[in-house]
């Protein structure tokens, strides 16, 4: 499958290469503008309603709400998606092997074997899938001279997020690490102890979303710091 090149886009045979690839969130550096998941909509043509990648509000009890009494308030972002677990509960409770693990870590999911049964949204302790419940919409029709040329999902199936799989066989990087207006974003091999995310993690204090479920996330998160330096980790 081939995409469109926009300014900006530099393919890194490295990601053709890798074995297992991940993703690094810098929480000093998230906004919570939500472009990433504007642009993860628009790269692989998510319909109306429906959230591959979601920025989730850490603070009071809604989004956007802060935590604290005016003046002394706290409000942080955590970005979600889809975390590409090296032991997938997903792969394990799909009845017809839909959802499969790529050789280079990348949890995908072919949808012509997809029955609709949601097992796999049951299994993952992060809701991190979504479920076509009505035909795709989308309004503006996508341009896919300026985006990739994703086909919609049927109703009737789940989808997530696939790290932007068909970017990546073209060696480019996922459209909402490029689209982060703030570079918070890093994307790489987790098996290469020279890539960019693998040098994250040695020199930043980090975490993954419920270790103790053993799935072992391929979605790491920079500790904050600063006035409201929480860790995060609970969705």
């Amino acid at each position: 499958m081939t995409t469109a090149l926009p300014p900006g886009d530099v393919p890194d045979p490295a990601l053709q290469k890798a074995t297992r690839l991940g993703m690094v969130i810098d929480q000093d550096k998230c906004i919570g503008c939500w472009t990433c998941a504007v642009a993860c909509k628009q790269q692989n043509d998510v319909g109306i309603g429906l959230y591959w990648l979601r920025v989730l509000t850490i603070g009071g009890d809604n989004i956007d709400v802060p935590a604290g009494t005016y003046p002394d308030l706290t409000l942080s972002y955590q970005s979600t998606n889809c975390f590409h677990c090296d032991n997938p509960p997903c792969v394990k409770a799909c009845p017809t092997q839909a959802t499969y693990k790529m050789d280079n870590g990348i949890v995908n999911v072919n949808y012509d074997r997809c029955i609709g049964c949601r097992y796999c949204m049951v299994a993952c302790p992060y809701n991190n899938r979504v479920f076509n419940w009505r035909a795709p919409v989308q309004d503006p029709a996508p341009d896919v001279a300026a985006v990739g040329d994703v086909a919609p999902r049927p109703k009737g199936v789940v989808e997530k997020c696939t790290f932007c799989v068909q970017r990546v066989q073209d060696g480019l990087e996922p459209r909402c690490v490029v689209a982060c207006p703030t570079g918070a974003r890093s994307f790489g091999d987790l098996d290469d102890p020279d890539s960019a995310v693998s040098k994250l993690l040695r020199e930043r204090p980090s975490y993954v979303v419920f270790p103790e479920r053993g799935t072992e996330p391929s979605v790491h998160y920079l500790y904050r710091t600063g006035p409201s330096a929480e860790g995060g980790g609970s969705l």
